[in-house]
């Protein structure tokens, strides 16, 4: 078990293990008692199975409601943000409200969201249910999806606290176990050379232990803990963070939100950042993407012309260039902007390469 302390304009605790929901008694009853209403803004699909667990560590709080989202990134929808706002409105919440965001990573960027807003902002809590999740829950970043673009609609907002129980990733079907590790190997890409060869060992997810994967949680965590106390609102280094996410962010709008898992694209966009930058891992990162069946065919059935008008619409990009994090040497990330032709043809030159390794 471990707690880290992510020092933004107002800090907060991230706290990380098996069994690790027992801190809502122990460190914030005072929180949970000093308001008038408990919201859950719940993952069906989390709450279908884990919803009495978490009840029962709410136990002897005040009247707690709860409202069901659609699992995964089709929660992240104007429509169901103001589902949400109406759920709030009419259950009488106030300023002094908590809301607790219960699901991986599209829970809590819409449940934060809407905490955001609500009565120009109230306090919520993440709990994150998913690997993918240790990287969204930490930070502040709150946002819904448009058509023309992914999360094109949020605020920067941070959690009262972060409560990682790893107990709810027993659970996880092997493809949000894949879209999750995509996110930790981001990590340890522009963060560490020994975690990523680590990382890169791995070529069967089923054979990690609970132990070993909370240590890459923490791990995780801290990189981008560290990161966001530096740059609370993405001005600088923070972009970093987004190693993969220009294409990753594409392929999700082109091919529909929800098609294709968050990290499984952020799989195909750190391998088209690793190329631009030819980086030296690039072709092992291939073989890791490959031996754990992450869809990299995928790059083949989408149009880099569709793919380039979403990624000129970028947050990180300005004036309809092309903005990407590129990473020569591990630990070492950096911004460049890439003319349309050098990402076209390196996009193709990718495209054949996995051909060429029968993908």
């Amino acid at each position: 078990m471990a707690t880290l302390t992510v020092e933004a304009a107002k800090p907060y605790e991230v706290h990380i293990g098996q069994g690790m929901l027992k801190v809502l008694q122990e460190n914030y009853r005072g929180m949970l008692e000093n308001t008038d209403k408990i919201g859950i803004i719940a993952d069906e699909k989390v709450a279908a199975l884990h919803l009495d667990y978490l009840n029962a560590h709410l136990k002897d709080t005040v009247e707690i409601f709860i409202f069901k989202i659609p699992a995964g990134e089709q929660a992240k929808s104007i429509d169901c943000f103001m589902d949400c706002q109406t759920f709030l409105l009419d259950h009488n919440f106030s300023r002094k409200s908590i809301l607790l965001a219960f699901g991986g990573g599209a829970t809590g960027d819409l449940a934060g969201f809407v905490a955001s807003t609500y009565m120009r902002g109230i306090r919520f809590i993440q709990i994150p249910t998913t690997i993918l999740a240790h990287d969204s829950a930490v930070g502040g970043k709150t946002a819904i999806n448009h058509p023309s673009g992914k999360n094109m609609i949020g605020t920067f907002y941070q959690p009262s606290a972060v409560i990682y129980d790893t107990h709810f990733l027993k659970t996880l079907p092997v493809q949000e176990v894949r879209s999750g590790m995509a996110e930790v190997i981001k990590h340890a890409f522009i963060s560490n050379e020994d975690w990523l060869a680590e990382l890169l060992a791995v070529n069967d997810f089923s054979q990690m232990d609970e132990k070993d994967l909370a240590v890459y949680l923490e791990r995780g965590i801290a990189v981008k803990s560290a990161i966001v106390e530096e740059d609370e609102f993405e001005s600088g280094v923070r972009k970093f963070l987004n190693f993969g996410h220009t294409l990753a962010h594409a392929i999700e709008a082109v091919s529909g939100y929800g098609t294709i898992t968050h990290g499984e694209a952020v799989a195909i966009g750190m391998a088209y950042a690793l190329e631009l930058s030819g980086h030296e891992k690039s072709g092992e990162f291939l073989e890791w993407c490959i031996n754990n069946k992450y869809p990299l065919n995928a790059i083949n059935k989408l149009s880099f012309e569709k793919l380039s008008a979403v990624m000129k619409k970028d947050k990180k990009s300005s004036e309809g260039l092309l903005n990407f994090v590129l990473l020569k040497e591990t630990g070492r990330p950096y911004m460049e902007t890439i003319d349309e032709q050098t990402a076209r043809r390196t996009f193709m030159a990718l495209s054949a390469k996995l051909g060429e390794m029968h993908i």
